[in-house]
C-alpha cells in the first residue's frame, strides 16, 4: 500500500498543475496575468466554481458545458491535466544513467520542474509557433541551479551545454536564413535548447537534439506526403526539442548512443 502513495500523489498534483498549465497556455501569449483574475468562463466571464475547477472530474460532471451560459469548454483542458499527471508519473522512470548527472536521490524531484516548464512550451509553441523567453530563461536558471547537486564537474558541463547549444542553433539559423532566404529554426528553439544543455550538459543535449531532428523530419515528411504540410512551410520544432529532452533526461544520453549504434 505504502508503494502506492508517492504515485497517486504524483498524478493527482500532476493533474493540478496541467490545470494551471492550460491557464499559461492561454493566458501568456495574450500578455495576461496568469494569476489574477482566477478562472473564468471567457464567454460569459463567470467565475469557475472550486468544485467545478477540480481537474479532470470537474469538466466530465459538466459534461464540457459551462454551469453559467453552457458554451463549450474545449476537451483539450482534461486532456492536458491528463497528460501532465502521466508526465508527473514519468518522472520515477529516470535511469540510473539518466537525470543529467545530478545527485541520484534527488532525480525524481528534480524532473517534476522540468516536466512543468517543458509542457507548457510545447502547447505555446503547438499554438503560436512561439517559445515565451521568460519560461526559458526560468528554465536555463534552474536547470543550472538543480546541476549543482552533481558536483563543480557536473554543474561545469551544463553551463557549457546550455551556453554552447545556444550559440550553435542561432548560428545555424542565421546560416540557414541568409542560405535560404528565411529562417529555418526560431530563436526560441535556441533558448529552449540552452534550457535543455541547463539539465542534460553537453552530451546530454547533444543527443537531445539528434533526437529532435529525428523526430522532427519523420513527422515533416509524413505531413507533407499526406499533404497536410505544404512545400516549404514551416511547422513548431519546440515540441521535438522537448521531447528529446525529456527522452534524454529519464534514460540518458549513453544509452541513447548505444541503442542508436545498436541500430546501424
Amino acid at each position: 500500500m505504502e508503494r502506492l502513495i508517492a504515485p497517486v500523489w504524483l498524478i493527482l498534483f500532476g493533474a493540478c498543475v496541467g490545470s494551471f498549465t492550460n491557464v499559461v497556455v492561454w493566458r501568456l501569449p495574450r500578455q495576461e496575468s496568469v494569476v489574477s483574475p482566477g478562472s473564468h468562463c471567457p464567454r460569459c466571464g463567470h467565475a469557475v466554481r472550486w468544485h467545478d475547477n477540480v481537474p479532470v472530474l470537474g469538466w466530465l460532471l459538466l459534461t464540457g458545458r459551462c454551469r453559467d451560459c453552457r458554451a463549450f469548454i474545449s476537451w483539450r483542458y482534461p486532456v492536458v491535466e491528463s497528460f501532465s499527471a502521466l508526465l508527473w508519473l514519468s518522472t520515477m522512470l529516470v535511469s540510473a544513467g539518466g537525470g543529467g548527472g545530478v545527485e541520484p536521490s534527488f532525480q525524481p524531484w528534480i524532473g517534476l520542474p522540468l516536466v512543468g516548464l517543458l509542457l507548457p512550451l510545447v502547447l505555446i509553441d503547438l499554438d503560436h509557433m512561439w517559445l515565451p523567453e521568460s519560461l526559458c530563461r526560468w528554465g536555463v536558471l534552474l536547470g543550472l541551479m538543480f546541476s549543482v547537486t552533481g558536483g563543480v564537474s557536473v554543474f561545469a558541463d551544463h553551463m557549457i551545454g546550455a551556453a554552447l547549444s545556444l550559440m550553435a542553433l542561432e548560428t545555424l539559423s542565421a546560416t540557414a536564413e541568409r542560405a535560404m532566404g528565411q529562417p529555418a529554426l526560431g530563436l526560441g528553439d535556441a533558448k529552449l535548447a540552452a534550457l535543455g544543455g541547463a539539465w542534460l550538459g553537453l552530451f546530454g543535449i547533444a543527443i537531445a537534439m539528434a533526437i529532435a531532428v529525428f523526430s522532427g523530419a519523420l513527422v515533416g515528411s509524413i505531413g507533407r506526403l499526406t499533404g497536410r504540410l505544404q512545400p516549404r512551410q514551416p511547422f513548431p520544432f519546440g515540441p521535438f526539442i522537448a521531447l528529446g529532452i525529456w527522452l534524454v533526461w529519464l534514460m540518458g544520453p549513453n544509452w541513447w548512443w548505444s541503442e542508436w549504434l545498436k541500430a546501424f
